[in-house]
């Protein structure tokens, strides 16, 4: 059990358009946004769709392959794990921040 300290697996859809940055030093960053869907029904029968936003960073070669191959609707697997951070926006106004940031990816569903 010691190595599921903090570990996240998602399935879900890209939100939107993965954002590509090259940084100064050579390495490359992707951050993403990534939909999972949860299913109920609620105390009337009736079925229920709830949604969950996370925010996804990846880094070096996986970087690289969800810059080849992930595109807004695609249908992804990830593994990683969450990290927290702050910063101060454009007004001074501290600002926090949870990510997933991936270590594995599988891509899912239709491959074109």
């Amino acid at each position: 059990m010691s190595t599921l300290k903090n570990k996240v697996q998602l399935i879900g859809n890209v939100g939107q358009e993965p954002t590509i940055t090259n940084l100064e030093n050579g390495k490359k960053v992707v951050r993403l946004s990534l939909a999972t869907n949860e299913n109920y029904k609620n105390a009337k029968g009736e079925k229920q769709t709830d949604t969950n936003w996370h925010t996804v960073v990846a880094w070096g070669k996986t970087a690289d392959i969800i810059e080849k191959f992930v595109s807004k609707g695609k249908e992804i697997a990830i593994e990683g794990k969450l990290t927290s951070r702050s910063y101060e926006d454009k007004e001074g106004v501290k600002r926090y921040v949870t990510e997933v940031v991936v270590s594995e990816i599988l891509l899912l569903g239709n491959t074109q």
